[in-house]
């Protein structure tokens, strides 16, 4: 259970794993996702369905995808982007995608047993999904406990691949970030250095 609420966290922050400014924008658009590749954003998948202003030059979080509840990221393409920093922002978003691709998966997996479970307990009852009034039929808290343990214990070998995978991915998107700031700061050296010469 510890592993599984581990991994439910670490679901949770990957789609915040982002340098510089941040920015929320909760508009929807059908064609934003080849709008913002247009405007100098790369579009994530079909979860990024929002559209970052045209002067942006910061990375961008939309609300929450309907499937896995995750913030997708539009990430900013700089003019001046260098091989290493297109490397740590392809990462990103292939790291975004299989953190989306993952809990999307999840989410309807926990959803389908939670229905199955739902309507088996009821039917041994003798009870039908709703009531006279067409109230939906809940069962107890104590009742449920059982679904959740059964289902965190069913996924539990996959709630560890899905940590241990996430983990790796984070060092190494955090190495890179690592790499970028110091490329950056040479240059800004060297540029300074540039500038007393001259």
């Amino acid at each position: 259970m510890a592993a599984a609420a581990a991994a439910l966290r670490a679901g949770l922050r990957a789609g915040r794993v982002c340098s510089g400014a941040r920015r929320c924008f909760s508009g929807a658009g059908g064609g934003a996702g080849l709008l913002a590749a247009e405007r100098g954003h790369e579009p994530e998948s079909r979860a990024s369905r929002f559209c970052p202003p045209a002067h942006s030059c910061n990375d961008w979080i939309g609300p929450p995808d309907r499937q896995s509840n995750l913030r997708p990221i539009v990430f900013h393409i700089p003019k001046n982007e260098s091989s290493l920093g297109r490397r740590l922002r392809e990462f990103r978003q292939e790291t975004q995608v299989w953190n989306q691709q993952f809990w999307a998966s999840q989410n309807v997996s926990f959803r389908k047993g939670k229905e199955e479970f739902v309507y088996s307990r009821l039917k041994a009852k003798g009870l039908e999904m709703k009531d006279e009034t067409g109230q939906k039929v809940t069962l107890s808290a104590e009742e449920m406990a059982d679904f959740y343990k059964d289902f965190l214990s069913k996924n539990f070998k996959k709630h560890m691949c899905y940590n241990r995978e996430w983990y790796k991915r984070n060092f190494t998107i955090t190495f890179l970030m690592g790499q970028v700031a110091f490329e950056r700061a040479w240059r800004r050296l060297g540029w300074k250095k540039t500038k007393v010469g001259n």
